[in-house]
């Protein structure tokens, strides 16, 4: 038996659509669905009487009061017969709640798809991951080095679990970084990313013999011109496309801060091309190919090390 089609002059069944509503009545809940409907196509209609000309012998302002009620009656008409669809359309989308999603999507697509949940954006701390897989370049090693005829694909792995020893790190260099970004105009995280592939986030510089850290965090070593203190330390370079250790000399600096000081000279008189870089790929491939590590795929693994902290 089909429904009653509601009248614009009963306004008891408002009132009783209100009572339904408030008691979860999947009628009533179909009901307010079709009454915005109707609401929709009334709009509609008197869209297309504005724009018919209405200058005609009948036309005044008793026709168009009656003309609006004969609107407001044939919407409620249409949405109570199911015209459009709009009015099923919304009942599954406000009924969505009490049914499951296997029956969601038996009965039909709602009006917007469930959407997944996405975490909120993390704190920079805890995007920071260890670099257990790609130990350093030209400081102590801590395993293997990557073929460097790798697949690009296996070269940008995904990051490695964080760790607390990463985040101390970084807390540890952060206003280190800062004061050499104002030198050189790089942005803080990329040097700090920088020091964190060198020195494999900080596990890795080299020692002294009595166990003394050199506070190098960047691998740069010690030539004829350095006046400084120095420490041997293993390293991996890369030569004619091999991976060969070796044993080299590299500066060493009485505090993180002599280090980050010294690096942004460095970076000024060596390397003068990635100064003011503020694109983390011109940043790394600038200083591949300066000369700065012998490595093919360093300009990929410290591209991936600022994304982990920036």
């Amino acid at each position: 038996m089909n429904a009653a089609i509601p009248s614009v002059f009963d306004l008891q069944s408002l009132s009783a659509l209100k009572g339904g509503l408030r008691k979860d009545d999947p009628q009533a809940l179909k009901a307010a669905a079709q009454q915005f409907e109707a609401l929709f196509l009334q709009t509609v209609l008197k869209s297309m009487r504005a724009a018919t000309p209405q200058d005609g012998p009948l036309d005044s302002d008793q026709t168009r009061f009656y003309q609006e009620l004969l609107d407001a009656q044939l919407a409620q008409l249409l949405a109570a017969k199911g015209g459009t669809g709009l009015a099923k359309m919304i009942e599954k989308q406000l009924s969505r709640s009490q049914t499951t999603e296997g029956d969601k999507n038996a009965a039909g697509m709602p009006l917007e798809p469930p959407a997944k949940a996405y975490p909120l954006e993390r704190p920079r701390a805890l995007l920071l991951a260890s670099q257990q897989e790609n130990p350093p370049l030209r400081t102590l090693d801590a395993g293997p080095v990557r073929p460097p005829n790798a697949p690009e694909a296996q070269r940008a792995v995904s990051p490695a679990p964080i760790s607390a020893s990463a985040r101390d790190f970084v807390a540890s260099v952060w206003p280190h970084a800062v004061a050499a970004s104002r030198v050189t105009g790089i942005p803080a995280h990329y040097l700090v990313a920088h020091a964190a592939l060198e020195s494999g986030w900080g596990r890795f510089e080299p020692r002294f013999p009595d166990g003394r850290p050199s506070h190098n965090l960047f691998g740069i070593k010690a030539g004829s011109g350095w006046p400084g203190a120095v420490v041997e330390a293993t390293t991996s370079e890369f030569v004619a496309g091999q991976a060969v250790r070796r044993t080299e000399r590299f500066r060493a600096y009485a505090s993180y801060a002599d280090a980050f000081a010294d690096y942004a000279r460095l970076i000024a008189q060596r390397y003068a091309g990635v100064l003011g870089s503020i694109d983390p790929r011109r940043f790394a491939l600038g200083l591949q190919q300066a000369g700065y590590a012998s490595d093919p795929d360093y300009a990929v693994k410290l591209e991936r090390v600022i994304a982990q902290i920036g």
